[in-house]
């Protein structure tokens, strides 16, 4: 049998009060404050029966799983939140014994309104694959939260949403993969016009929107939208603004290929990359060799000799990013 009371200062009184009314049944005690080692002793002589009852904190919320607990009494259930008490009852039932859980709570005038409704789902929803419905009126008891507010810790809005955003990703995907990728950002210098003039977007906090939207495009599939939309509502574009877009679907296409820069100087245009960039060696040998004015120089640097005009300066640069991926 599992007592849970989540106080850590009067559950060794508790314990004690347990004891003189039932003083034949063998009894634990579990909290989160105790040693690891002492706890993990106290829950393998619990497993093993050599106790009859557990006097724990909600640290048996998860991952317990003891067929022959078939009996739970939770003290104080109103202070406890809808989704805890599920789980705490889940402690129970966990085999072919029929199970009992007992929520002990003071005067019924006593509770909140919010109260009365957990009790009452909590007492209501006990069939198979409820664990959804309960989470619904959890979610409508407590609401959805405030993901931006200074009520978190960590306060997101110093980072940004963007960039939370991004390090959500990309925390995913090495979950997803199993592998932890470098963070490689493309810093470019092609010393060409870079701008969104004032007489083709007027309104300066409409620009400033633009610029936001181009440098957090992500895919080239980003990028050709925003030249439709662009050309769409403001007209042809100018030579800057191509240049902008351009620039961003190098970095685009830098950052997918471990590129850490590429700059314009009086040798050409160089291309470095990053140490653990995946770069077929082959393939590098083959382009080198190709007799179209590439060198390759260490540290990892790609060098196009013969600087191509400002007309061919962005698509030389697309196409060698391209075949060497």
């Amino acid at each position: 049998m599992y007592v849970v009371h989540n106080r850590v200062e009067s559950i060794y009184s508790l314990a004690n009060f347990i004891r003189r009314i039932c003083p034949n049944a063998r009894l634990g005690v579990a909290h989160g404050q105790m040693g690891e080692k002492e706890l993990e002793q106290v829950m393998t002589r619990f497993m093993h029966h050599e106790f009859d009852v557990l006097v724990a904190t909600t640290i048996i919320e998860n991952g317990l799983d003891i067929p022959l607990a078939n009996t739970l009494i939770v003290n104080r259930a109103d202070r406890y939140g809808l989704s805890q008490l599920y789980q705490l009852r889940g402690r129970v039932g966990r085999s072919n014994r029929r199970a009992y859980a007992y929520l002990l709570i003071p005067s019924d005038e006593t509770l909140t309104p919010i109260a009365r409704r957990r009790l009452a789902a909590i007492r209501e929803f006990s069939e198979l694959g409820a664990g959804f419905r309960i989470a619904a009126l959890d979610l409508e008891l407590r609401g959805a939260g405030n993901l931006l507010g200074g009520q978190q810790h960590g306060h997101i809005e110093a980072i940004g949403f963007d960039l939370y955003c991004q390090l959500l990703e990309r925390t995913i995907e090495e979950l997803r993969s199993g592998e932890v990728q470098p963070e490689v950002e493309t810093a470019i210098n092609l010393k060409v016009d870079l701008k969104i003039p004032a007489d083709f977007v007027e309104e300066e906090v409409q620009r400033l929107r633009l610029y936001k939207q181009i440098a957090s495009s992500r895919t080239e599939a980003e990028i050709d939208s925003l030249y439709r939309d662009l050309e769409d509502r403001f007209g042809e574009l100018p030579l800057p603004v191509r240049n902008l877009l351009e620039y961003a679907r190098l970095r685009i296409l830098g950052r997918a290929r471990g590129v850490t820069s590429i700059e314009r100087t009086v040798q050409g245009i160089d291309i470095k990359f990053h140490e653990t960039a995946r770069i077929d060696p082959e393939r590098i040998v083959e382009l080198v060799g190709s007799g179209n004015g590439l060198t390759f120089a260490p540290p990892a640097t790609l060098r196009l000799k013969a600087g191509p005009s400002r007309a061919g300066l962005f698509s030389s640069i697309e196409n060698i990013l391209r075949e060497i991926a």
